[in-house]
């Protein structure tokens, strides 16, 4: 049985925070579900400053999944904030980006969504629009709310030799974020990308390290395809 490390998110102490505001870790338990459906372990690896023991935590698992989250702080892609960055936590960077160099170093598999994905091609030497409104042409909406988050709502170009193959080669997907990657590191392929030319999936050449923009987690139990993202990463990636 598979197992996957799933990176958990971070509440910080502040009074509009929950749990008498203290720090929490936490997941959203569509990411248990939708990986124990298809078969996986579940193992939540919280936030450690303490990055001494980040190998013999990831050797404890078979592959990593990174969530969404915060903005990626700039500082970590050598520019200063925007007006437009949103709130950033580099307590969190500072590890996932140090998770994702030990699981390319332990030669482990890794799926980032959203943030992850933004996330992963940081760590590889890539970079990020702080705001969709910097990209120097014009972009659709990516931030759907109030429309709910199992609903999918803007088109995207699927590469059907890409690890993605499995899914339709104009895919419809949901989107939920306000960055994106900018320039795309040189280790990393786009294998999907939305008529805007914002950048929805990436992959190594080794193909065991996979991105996406969009939320596979808000509809894996209603939409086949969804499901089948998880389904690739636990089983084949």
């Amino acid at each position: 049985m598979t197992i996957i490390g799933l990176i958990g998110g971070q509440y910080l102490s502040t009074p509009e925070l929950p749990f008498h505001e203290f720090p929490v870790t936490y997941t959203r338990t569509a990411f248990i579900d939708a990986l124990q459906d298809v078969g996986a372990t579940v193992i939540m690896m919280p936030i450690d400053q303490d990055l001494d023991k980040l190998a013999d935590t990831i050797s404890l698992v078979d592959k990593v999944l990174l969530t969404g989250g915060e903005d990626v702080s700039p500082e970590f892609y050598g520019q200063d904030p925007h007006m437009r960055l949103g709130n950033t936590n580099p307590n969190r960077d500072r590890f996932e980006l140090a998770v994702i160099k030990e699981v390319l170093k332990q030669e482990k598999a890794l799926f980032g969504i959203c943030r992850g994905h933004q996330l992963l091609n940081v760590a590889l030497g890539g970079s990020l629009y702080q705001d969709l409104s910097l990209k120097t042409t014009e972009t659709f909406k990516h931030m759907q709310a109030p429309t709910k988050a199992n609903f999918s709502t803007h088109f995207i170009q699927v590469d059907q030799a890409s690890s993605l193959r499995f899914l339709p080669e104009t895919y419809h997907v949901n989107s939920f974020h306000h960055q994106m990657i900018d320039t795309v590191s040189d280790e990393l392929t786009v294998i999907a990308s939305a008529s805007d030319g914002v950048i929805e999936a990436v992959e190594n050449k080794e193909k065991r390290l996979l991105g996406v923009q969009w939320h596979p987690e808000c509809a894996w139990a209603t939409t086949t395809h969804e499901r089948a993202i998880f389904d690739f990463f636990v089983n084949e990636l």
